[in-house]
């Protein structure tokens, strides 16, 4: 089992920042790769960023690429999602996740039915 805890949310300005936290707890040395999702009201689910466990390969949703960066802390158990230049289409509850075992390709991180656990989730609101 792999418990995940996410922090940091909140409401921000449009162009401003915030840093999500995802600390993991549990089988943590099991772990393939960890993702972050968002979604919004309405809305299904979409893939944000991922990384791989060892911290060596990174995957992001076109619409971040540049704003938002994805990391980890090993020594910490914890995954980061630093988010700049906010924008209102942002606004979403962003969710991490874990993946277990290898996946065939990259791709497949960005697909939720991927993933094996999932934490409770925290609120970003991007106001104009």
């Amino acid at each position: 089992q792999v418990q995940l805890a996410e922090s940091g949310g909140g409401l921000v300005q449009a162009g401003g920042s915030l840093r999500l936290s995802c600390a993991a707890s549990g089988r943590t040395f099991t772990s393939y790769a960890m993702g972050w999702f968002r979604q919004a009201p309405g809305k299904e689910r979409e893939f944000v960023a991922a990384i791989s466990w060892s911290g060596g390969i990174t995957y992001y949703e076109d619409s971040v690429k540049g704003r938002f960066t994805i990391s980890k802390d090993n020594a910490k158990n914890t995954v980061y999602l630093q988010m700049n230049s906010l924008k209102p289409e942002d606004t979403a509850v962003y969710y991490c996740a874990s993946r277990i075992g290898v996946t065939p390709s990259g791709s497949y991180l960005q697909i939720p039915s991927t993933y094996d656990y999932w934490g409770q989730g925290t609120q970003v609101t991007v106001s104009s």
